[in-house]
């Protein structure tokens, strides 16, 4: 069977990582029996300067009738004055939410040939295997109210409603401890229960869940500050981390310290049983070394691995793909961000000759 396939490039080094994507789905097509149709639509910055929105309508709807959806990144100081409602960061919210792809998968691993490439000691990073399932759809992103308002002294206040309820931390809470059966067991919940009410009933309800469903897996809570400090002191401590979308969002990019690059960090959006999934690298637009061609193109390729995985159903293939980028890394193939002098393009062409 044939699956559908939407690019969406986006702004800054979107294109360019995106390129090498198409690249390496050309080979699958070609050597290894990978059968997709393969459409591009605008997003983000390139959306609004073409039609007026971060988004369209029908780039909604075509992204809600694939199979899997694979986007490069958004925005950039080009759009840096546009109304927040029509800023290229509100497309990609507004696609997640229309998708309703409400666990996120950020896997932060250490290849071993990166070992000391990471900001910490080897000691600390070798064999890191850790990933966060971060709720995307709910929290202080998407809460009202929100604004920005003028008080009668002339002073201005601006605030978001960090707003969570029980089917929403549910059902997050249950791709995590799902996804733990299949890795070492364990799920660390992250929270501010401590000063947060919204965190105190994510720690309840997860508990709850733990207890009626999922007994045989390791559950602890922590404060996501502690978490913080944890991650740089000794992340291997870690299997799966259950966040909520703004901490999420903070301690998966600091994850990405660990691992030696951002550019290295795929990640998933994905929703209930049978709708598609979202992926893309974590890295964002980059827009200073955008068109430079010095952009790591490995994260975007990862984020095809894990819908090849999670939406497509080609294990053989994800593994193959996984595989094809850890033989690149370990004949010495490097970008800029990781030490070495490659561009964009060759770095591809090394996982491609790998493939």
């Amino acid at each position: 069977m044939t699956n559908q396939l939407l690019l969406l490039p986006g702004d800054g080094i979107g294109p360019e990582v995106m390129a090498e994507v198409e690249r390496v789905l050309d080979v699958l097509v070609a050597r290894h029996g990978l059968q997709v149709s393969v459409e591009t639509a605008l997003f983000g910055g390139a959306s609004f300067d073409i039609d007026g929105v971060p988004i369209s309508e029908a780039t909604i709807s075509k992204a809600k009738a694939a199979d899997g959806v694979l986007m490069g990144a958004v925005g950039g100081p080009a759009w840096a004055n546009v109304p927040r409602d029509l800023r290229p960061e509100m497309g990609l919210l507004r696609l997640r939410k229309a998708m309703d792809v409400y666990a996120n998968l950020r896997p932060a691993l250490c290849f071993p040939a990166l070992a000391d490439a990471s900001g910490l000691k080897r000691a600390l990073v070798e064999g890191l295997d850790i990933v966060f399932v971060r709720e995307l759809t709910g929290g202080v992103y998407f809460g009202t109210p929100r604004g920005i308002e003028t008080l009668p002294d002339g002073t201005r206040r601006g605030f978001d409603n960090q707003v969570y309820t029980t089917d929403e931390i549910v059902r997050v809470a249950r791709v995590a401890f799902e996804l733990a059966r299949k890795r070492s067991n364990k799920v660390t919940s992250l929270e501010k229960s401590n000063v947060m009410e919204s965190g105190l009933l994510w720690r309840q309800e997860v508990t709850a869940l733990h207890a009626s469903d999922y007994p045989d897996v390791e559950l602890e809570h922590m404060y996501a500050d502690n978490a913080a400090m944890q991650l740089v002191r000794a992340p291997r401590q870690f299997d799966v981390l259950l966040t909520d979308n703004l901490f999420g969002d903070v301690l998966s990019d600091l994850a990405a310290a660990c691992t030696g690059s951002i550019g290295l960090l795929p990640s998933a959006a994905l929703g209930d049983a049978g709708k598609p999934g979202l992926y893309e690298p974590i890295h964002g637009s980059a827009p200073d070394i955008a068109g430079r061609g010095l952009a790591n193109p490995i994260a975007a390729i990862l984020s095809l691995e894990m819908m090849l995985r999670w939406s497509l159903q080609e294990t053989q293939l994800a593994d193959l793909l996984a595989q094809a980028v850890t033989h690149a890394l370990d004949s010495g193939a490097r970008t800029a961000d990781l030490g070495g002098s490659l561009p964009t393009t060759e770095m591809g062409k090394a996982i491609v000759a790998a493939l």
